[in-house]
């Protein structure tokens, strides 16, 4: 157990650098998660969605990734405007170390070129803790068993967070360009300890293709994330059958294969998916499994839906 907190405590170390601290969860499944990344979806659709997704990282491996994350969004008709409003809350625990984010949504819509633009902001709070109670520092004439560099009690910190993003749908396409933690929030533990939040860009975008004569569709998509001084890119091609049930396979550059599947029923989606590694890391680990479930209702604000009555004097 001590050396499985010790290698957790390794893992964590860079937060405490004064370096940057990474703080977005990794999901191989983002297409499907879109209001995570990019505020300018939520309400992209004429339905109320409502989703979580589980992701365990790295299985085997003391102190991996663990996420976890809840969000929900609709869209909203106000003064003759489309709207979007959404609601998003993702908790990753790594190690020690563990991130919480909470974060509103708004997304103004107009329509453009055949499909519909939505520019949309979030506020949020971003929570870190760190439990430095199990830091385990071995005890011997080559080590010391304290140091004002490591800390060994329970920290916390928070900070306001905010992002902006760009998201653009088409009948046959769409494509986001989106910043998280655009103020950089800095988290101040105490007088020794703190780390920041480093500005993140996101830009994702994805196809329907029809295949004629077939109730086959051909789904790509892609994701590129980037700091300007870290780079991850990934591919996904998925083939969904009669809008039921699909199959697909991605690539994380220089990270891992993923194979995923998923199914709808009604108004109920379901999908898994499954990460080998290519890198060194596959020696320390089986893989990563990463799971998500939505639900989704339609919302319809137009005048033909509402309730009508004659005059009582009438009736």
């Amino acid at each position: 157990m001590k050396v499985k907190y010790l290698i957790s405590f390794l893992l964590l170390l860079p937060a405490f650098s004064g370096l940057k601290a990474q703080v977005d969860a990794q999901f191989s499944q983002y297409w499907a998660l879109p209001a995570y990344y990019n505020a300018g979806s939520v309400g992209a659709s004429e339905r109320l969605n409502i989703l979580a997704s589980s992701r365990q990282q790295w299985v085997g491996m003391p102190g991996a990734p663990k996420t976890f994350l809840v969000g929900a969004d609709m869209p909203l008709r106000f003064l003759k405007q489309d709207h979007g409003v959404g609601l998003m809350l993702s908790s990753e625990s790594i190690g020690l170390f563990s991130t919480m984010t909470m974060g509103l949504q708004y997304a103004f819509k107009v329509k453009l070129w055949g499909g519909k633009l939505g520019l949309g902001l979030q506020l949020g709070l971003l929570n870190q803790k760190f439990d430095g109670t199990k830091v385990y520092i071995p005890s011997s004439d080559e080590h010391v068993t304290t140091e004002d560099g490591i800390p060994q009690t329970q920290l916390q910190g928070m900070a306001f967070d905010m992002g902006f993003g760009a998201y653009y749908t088409h009948k046959y396409f769409y494509v986001g360009l989106s910043s998280q933690h655009l103020t950089q929030p800095l988290i101040s533990f105490d007088e020794k300890y703190e780390t920041y939040a480093s500005r993140t860009y996101f830009f994702m975008g994805g196809g329907n293709i029809p295949i004629k004569n077939t109730l086959l569709e051909v789904q790509p998509s892609m994701m590129l994330k980037t700091t300007f001084k870290m780079t991850q890119a990934e591919l996904t091609a998925r083939l969904k059958y009669n809008n039921f049930i699909w199959g697909g396979l991605g690539y994380r550059w220089k990270d891992a294969m993923i194979v995923m599947i998923g199914a709808k029923i009604k108004n109920v989606l379901f999908g898994y998916a499954y990460d080998y590694p290519v890198s060194k890391i596959v020696k320390a680990t089986k893989g990563s499994h990463e799971v998500f479930v939505s639900y989704s209702m339609k919302v319809d604000f137009s005048d033909k839906n509402k309730n009508k009555h004659k005059s009582i004097r009438i009736l």
